[in-house]
């Protein structure tokens, strides 16, 4: 039995890289962003299905959320922890009906879609693999077979309607999602954090040398009703600004939730028992974290991995580092707490100074 997930190149997966977004400088992109609406791609984020009557009951005991009352339609943000409260990753979860194409508050969730990092996905697969013994769950891998086009932008709804085939109200409260058709394709159509969306093409039925047919079918779609294709890396600087951490990159599996500001968005202090509970529960309650998510004004662009220095004190290594429009060269990274904003820090070999601030960067 097949034990690991595909790995394919996706060095492009879009399509939109060095395509039309090409022609637009990077603050253009920016201002797509966050006055209209940006298109970008990412289809190479793991995702895993897990069907059954079980299958809510068996996940929320191995994630720090609260599933139990989720209904089809509905979705949360979670974090899968080892024992220690340290994290495997993190995941967004997504409730359907009875079938991949049914949304809508009623009847029971049969379907639980989990999107992930992919740096995280074979954790995710490994982890619900051997614990699932005993639940009436199926695990199916859904990678290849969803393709995801994000939006970004205040105009994001009215594309979508635009786009859908026939009346569609777009979700508009975070990780609701309703089906659609776009280009006669079978989409999920998600809501996102300060009013994207993320459309899921279904891909399920499709022979395999059809799928990115279908996927630009969409695509073309979405551009013609107004969205603008841009770059991954405008959207990495859009999420930077906004404070977002990503797993793999900003997180690793030496972080606990509360360090990264997660414990408001991922983490339930009320439901029952799941892995890693008891230390996430203990800092939240007794302790301080030892490090923070913080925001660093950057004098000069430095790559990602470099280390920060408060005197001859290591305090903490650049996580996600970009080039802002607005904010110019700005940084993600856990910093220690004896380290906090307005502080001043040196990074790298060239000890460059840099300013600690608080998040989101304003």
């Amino acid at each position: 039995m097949d034990r690991t997930l595909e790995t394919p190149d996706v060095a492009d997966p879009s399509g939109l890289d060095g395509g039309p977004d090409g022609r637009l400088t990077p603050a253009a992109q920016h201002e797509v962003l966050t006055e209209g609406c940006g298109l970008f791609d990412r289809s190479e984020r793991g995702k895993l299905a897990l069907a059954g009557p079980e299958a809510v009951e068996f996940l929320n005991g191995q994630v720090t959320n609260e599933l139990a009352d989720l209904r089809p339609g509905e979705g949360r943000y979670a974090a899968f922890l080892t024992h220690k409260g340290k994290m495997l990753g993190d995941l967004r979860v997504l409730a359907l009906g009875a079938t991949t194409g049914s949304s809508g508050p009623e009847g029971p969730v049969e379907e639980l879609l989990l999107d992930t990092e992919r740096v995280s996905l074979q954790a995710l697969f490994d982890m619900i693999r051997r614990f699932k013994l005993g639940f009436e769950v199926e695990l199916h891998k859904r990678t290849l077979e969803l393709a995801l086009l994000s939006l970004a932008g205040p105009r994001s709804g009215e594309v979508v309607r635009a786009a859908a085939d026939g009346e569609l109200a777009p979700p508009l409260r975070e990780h609701e999602h309703t089906a659609a058709l776009i280009a006669g394709r079978p989409v999920r159509v998600v809501a996102v954090a300060h009013g994207g969306l993320d459309v899921f093409v279904d891909l399920c039925q499709v022979d395999p040398e059809a799928r990115e047919a279908h996927r630009m079918a969409v695509l073309e779609a979405l551009v013609q009703a107004g969205a603008q294709p841009v770059s991954t890396e405008a959207a990495e600087v859009l999420r930077v600004e906004r404070g977002i951490p990503r797993f793999g990159i900003d997180l690793d599996e030496g972080t606990i939730p509360q360090e990264a500001g997660l414990n408001e968005r991922a983490v339930s202090f009320t439901k029952g028992c799941y892995v890693g509970q008891e230390t996430v529960a203990r800092l939240h309650y007794r302790g301080k974290p030892n490090r923070h998510l913080r925001g660093l004004r950057l004098s000069t662009p430095i790559p990602s991995g470099a280390e920060l220095h408060a005197g001859e004190r290591e305090v903490g290594r650049l996580g996600s580092s970009v080039v802002s429009p607005r904010h110019g060269p700005i940084a993600l990274a856990l910093v220690r707490r004896e380290a906090g904003p307005g502080d001043q820090v040196s990074v790298g070999p060239q000890a460059a100074p840099a300013e600690i601030v608080s998040l989101p960067f304003g």
